[in-house]
């Protein structure tokens, strides 16, 4: 890939040839190259943190592994300092003109990036870092496994001193706490609950049944030339560590919460912390990219609630079931089917994995007629890890690695056999895989010619849009013939719907935890493990929910606009080129982007 030769290149000549134009780039308050600006900024952000190098797996390519020996500086002073170099990045920024058209609409994200940023600092400390669903007491076990590659002996040192340095971090991450109970904000009670559970259940686990363990374990077997003595050690060593300093730190997190339960209460949303209905509000903007308010949002999410239960009643109508007892009840029905579920065991859950890519492989064949850009990456289906399932999302994307060596991954949570009813499956891995989130994060990473900072923006409307414009967009082109699979892509949109309601209502209108399970489950037909792991994710997370609907009407809407517009030279495949090629973006940007796509088709 190109983007990845033009760093590795730039990386190069900073750090080893030295040369006077490198240098000049490379210091300068200010390059002379708009486009070197960005992504010299970009690369000093990746530079500055471990852990997403690992991630992004493009510096191991040209021998530089260094990075995998440390975690990220997770402390409140390296955020201050971040939030500082945001301000002067500004500054620089804005004294670029003179650009032409693709680097002003590169100026124009990079701007609203940090616009976005300086304007949130106000709100930095309105959050829950350790949550039920993220933070570091599930996110550093998660990035060992999946992440921390170990090809070699060098790699198993690295890992090692990964395990040993992770005191330091919960350190800090317990100082960035200090300061948000210092100003009124703790999660609550049932958040501190579920961090407490997870946490105490990690460290109650045996060493050599821990993930860290086992993970180690297997990347160690699956080296052949390495010693069976010199794995032993390897694994000997990581005992002691895990013993002497990862459950440590474990433990202080857990002391940490257990000394500040007495101060949690249960109410639930963003408006009972000081200044929390501002936050909110700045949380819709960020997530959504437009300036819907709360009340906006809580009434299209009704509106659309309605609309789509509808449709659903009527499919099931024509399949023989009494709509007559009401949504609810004809939801229970249905999803009380035992043909619609898996054995409930691990033969059961394999083939749950088996049959996700059966489903992905047959659509992937069938795309040309919708398709010209496709993503390079490959994607394979896994299970997420089974210590944090309980309290994960129904499934979930992590991209590929840059330098081609891991696939994207489709991660299916299979804690509750009756949360995968067989006719939602074709959904699920239509949005999290093909031509969903692998399709546009892999080809976004893979576009050439593009700064860094547009392969890797994270506009959630836009990203979420699309991925849940692709499960309306596989029906059309008929990917879900069976009555049901129709029904299971409009419950995915419904349980979208639903959230715009619940979302509003847990951070601007006062509700509570119980009254939003309560309005999900009787809007849905969702399983109740289901439902509670996603109300207390829109608790934790508060306005990112509401960004999908928006994004995915956004996006319907302009393929409206170009069809209407284009009439016989509408192509589905130029509309999704012009989407798809230019990375993630606002949504207002998007607009601009399917209006000059229009201009130029009218004028071809």
């Amino acid at each position: 890939m190109k983007v990845l030769k033009w760093i590795g290149g730039l990386l190069l000549a900073v750090l080893i040839l030295g040369g006077s134009f490198a240098a000049h780039e490379w210091y300068a308050e200010k390059p002379l190259s708009f486009r070197i600006f960005l992504d010299r900024e970009a690369l000093k952000i990746a530079l500055d943190s471990p852990e997403g190098l690992t991630q992004l797996g493009f510096l191991e390519g040209i021998g530089i592994k260094g990075h995998n020996a440390n975690l990220d500086d997770a402390s409140p002073e390296k955020t201050d300092a971040l939030l500082a170099k945001m301000h002067d990045l500004h500054g620089t920024l804005t004294s670029y003109d003179g650009l032409d058209k693709d680097q002003q609409l590169s100026y124009d994200i990079a701007l609203y990036l940090l616009n976005v940023v300086l304007e949130g600092e106000k709100f930095r400390y309105h959050d829950y870092p350790v949550n039920q669903l993220f933070g570091v007491q599930n996110g550093y076990p998660s990035f060992m496994q999946a992440s921390h590659q170990v090809n070699d002996e060098v790699d198993a040192e690295h890992y090692l001193s990964r395990l040993s340095a992770v005191g330091t971090k919960f350190q800090q991450v317990i100082a960035g706490l200090e300061r948000r109970t210092e100003r009124g904000i703790l999660p609550p009670t049932f958040v501190i609950d579920r961090v407490l559970a997870e946490m105490n259940g990690f460290i109650d686990t045996p060493v050599n049944e821990n993930i860290l363990y086992n993970s180690f374990e297997t990347k160690l077997n699956d080296i052949e030339e390495m010693p069976a003595e010199q794995k032993a050690a390897f694994l000997a060593q990581a005992e002691q560590r895990i013993v002497e300093d990862v459950y440590p730190a474990y433990q202080l997190l857990i002391d940490y919460f257990v000394q500040v339960k007495p101060q949690s209460n249960t109410d639930d949303g963003l408006w009972r912390l000081p200044d929390g209905l501002a936050a909110y509000d700045q949380a819709l903007s960020f997530f959504t990219t437009t300036d819907y308010t709360a009340d906006q949002l809580h009434q299209l999410g009704l509106s659309e609630v309605d609309r789509i239960q509808s449709e659903i009643l009527t499919i099931l109508a024509a399949e023989g079931m009494d709509i007559s007892v009401g949504f609810t009840a004809t939801m229970e029905e249905l999803s009380d089917r035992p043909e619609f579920y898996y054995q409930d065991s691990d033969e059961g859950r394999g083939q749950i994995l088996a049959d996700y890519q059966v489903i992905l492989d047959e659509i992937n064949a069938g795309l040309d007629d919708a398709f010209r850009i496709r993503p390079k990456a490959g994607l394979e289906v896994v299970r997420i890890p089974e210590f944090k399932e309980k309290s994960a999302p129904g499934a979930y994307y992590q991209p590929p690695s840059m330098d081609g060596s891991r696939p994207g991954r489709f991660f299916a949570n299979l804690y509750d056999i009756k949360a995968t009813p067989k006719f939602g499956m074709r959904t699920l891995a239509y949005h999290e895989g093909v031509p969903g989130h692998h399709f546009q994060v892999a080809i976004a990473m893979e576009l050439e010619g593009l700064p860094f900072i547009r392969k890797m923006a994270p506009f959630t409307a836009y990203i979420e849009g699309w991925a849940l414009y692709s499960e309306q967009l596989a029906w059309e082109l008929g990917f879900q013939k069976d009555p049901y699979d129709n029904v299971g892509r409009l419950v995915a949109e419904l349980f979208r719907a639903v959230r715009l309601v619940v979302d509003t209502g847990i951070h601007a209108k006062r509700w509570t935890r119980e009254e939003a399970i309560a309005y999900m489950l009787a809007n849905t037909g969702m399983a109740e493990s289901d439902v509670t792991a996603e109300i207390e994710r829109y608790i934790v997370m508060p306005g990112q929910a509401t960004s999908y609907k928006v994004g995915m009407i956004k996006i319907l809407e302009l393929r409206e606009k170009a069809k209407a517009a284009l009439g016989d030279k509408f192509d589905l495949r130029d509309f999704h080129d012009a989407v798809l090629k230019n990375g993630a973006v606002p949504l207002s940007i998007l607009e601009t982007i399917i209006d000059d796509y229009i201009e130029q088709t009218l004028a071809s």
